[in-house]
């Protein structure tokens, strides 16, 4: 995954991750490894101004590949690790979801049921036929049936024929992982996984105790804002509104007849999402344009554009949690993280319009001793969320599920104990799946069919 300067102190079997992070307003890159007490260091973090990406996709190519160099450059010098593998996030209003259901017979139903099992059930769902243009990035386990014993959460160790399951399918526009692809193989750079940034996110501000309980992660972005809903530490629901911290910044710009620039500053330093809590007696003096006038704004009027604005995308949040059928299940509330979510009294906002209990979520939940506390901050949730995807797994029951398999198999030793089982791999029909080369079978097949014709021909 990566190779170490010389000048780098770091334990050569240590494993390094890098996480990018291709946002509407950043990129930011993040070098991170797990500490002996099993929590993320942070070693380099490297941030970019986007300019190539609109509502989460690539637009320029060109623009954004500059930007992952910088970002790139900067956290490699940080760290002193020479990156040549990343984790990349994917969002944009392209990105949908959708329940599948799926199933086989197994041989031996007086066998227990294997991890081999369940692999072979989600690699069947990788290959459902989707909407020509859209991809799947994303396959997760809901809960299974056995013997049409519904509602169970974890198969493995039981027995039966018959074994099916609900699945939470992810699919994303084929151009954009394409773009994607394109630009982190300009930059120099493999892509290690492809994972949704919602679900990077949740991985590095959400508590175990919260995705039992259900929770619903809020990341809003700068140009889109993202939704995933947990419940028994399941992911039930995600989705994409495409409406972020842009959005705000341009209406300020339109409000108060200033520059985007100026907007931008007046949201982060004076922003509120409640226009009750400001004064209206604060002005804000914003500096003319050359040789013209400086413009006062009351902050009161700021704080209504901008309530205006969050309450259209809390709306939408709303009825993505209504829609999902988790409403009345989300004892853990509302989390909000993202840059957007450093906004003031977003927190009282969200409790307001959706009577759900919300805090900030910062991206610590994981994190130990590093090199800088900037990695902290809300904004770099995600990319925090990319790296811990390197050492953790999506779903928890695939964690226990590596360590099954490490514990007794018997042939080449696993890779990572916490690596998925990759999604390149379940597409990739030339190459032998849970004990079964596809490849070969084919061309039996092939042989066998071209045999019986030419016994027919001789007859």
């Amino acid at each position: 995954m990566y190779k170490e300067n010389n000048e780098s102190n770091a334990n050569s079997n240590d494993k390094i991750v890098v996480g990018l992070d291709i946002g509407t307003t950043k990129i930011c890159a993040i070098v991170g490894r797990k500490n002996e007490y099993g929590k993320l260091e942070i070693l380099g973090i490297g941030k970019a101004v986007s300019e190539g990406v609109i509502r989460g996709m690539v637009t320029n190519i060109n623009l954004t590949v500059t930007a992952i160099e910088k970002a790139i450059k900067e956290a490699a010098d940080q760290s002193g690790i020479d990156i040549g593998i990343v984790n990349v996030g994917i969002a944009g209003q392209h990105i949908k979801s959708s329940l599948h259901h799926h199933g086989f017979n197994r041989p031996n139903g007086e066998e227990e049921i294997s991890v081999d099992d369940i692999n072979r059930l989600t690699a069947d769902m990788y290959r459902t036929v989707m909407p020509f243009g859209n991809e799947i990035i994303h396959v997760m386990p809901q809960v299974y049936t056995v013997d049409y014993e519904e509602n169970i959460k974890d198969p493995v160790g039981m027995t039966g024929v018959r074994l099916e399951a609900d699945f939470h399918v992810i699919t994303a526009n084929t151009n954009a992982i394409k773009n994607i692809n394109r630009c982190v193989q300009k930059g120099e750079l493999s892509i290690d996984n492809l994972i949704l940034e919602p679900i990077a996110s949740s991985m590095s501000v959400l508590s175990e105790e919260e995705k039992e309980a259900g929770v619903c992660l809020v990341d809003i972005g700068g140009g889109t804002t993202d939704i995933a809903i947990f419940y028994d530490n399941i992911i039930r629901h995600t989705a994409v509104i495409p409406f972020g911290g842009d959005i705000i910044t341009s209406d300020i710009k339109t409000g108060c007849n200033i520059m985007h620039k100026q907007a931008d500053e007046l949201k982060i330093k004076f922003g509120s999402a409640l226009a009750s809590e400001a004064r209206a007696n604060d002005i804000i003096t914003v500096k003319g344009l050359r040789d013209r006038p400086a413009k006062e704004i009351s902050a009161k009027n700021l704080a209504s554009i901008i309530q205006c604005r969050m309450e259209e995308i809390l709306e939408l949040v709303h009825t993505e949690i209504i829609c999902s059928g988790y409403e009345d299940r989300l004892a853990g509330g509302i989390v909000i993280t993202g840059g957007g979510a450093q906004l003031q009294n977003l927190k009282q906002l969200f409790e307001l319009m959706t009577g759900q209990h919300t805090r900030i979520g910062y991206p610590n939940e994981h994190l130990g001793k590093s090199k800088t506390e900037l990695v902290k901050s809300p904004m770099y949730a995600t990319a925090v969320g990319l790296v811990l995807a390197g050492f953790w797994s999506i779903d928890e029951r695939a964690n226990k599920y590596s360590d099954v398999v490490e514990k007794t198999s018997t042939a080449a030793p696993v890779e990572s104990k916490n690596q998925k089982v990759q999604e390149k791999n379940y597409k990739d029909d030339t190459k032998s799946l849970f004990g079964f080369n596809l490849k070969k079978a084919s061309d039996r097949l092939k042989g066998l069919l071209m045999d019986d014709i030419d016994d027919k021909q001789d007859y």
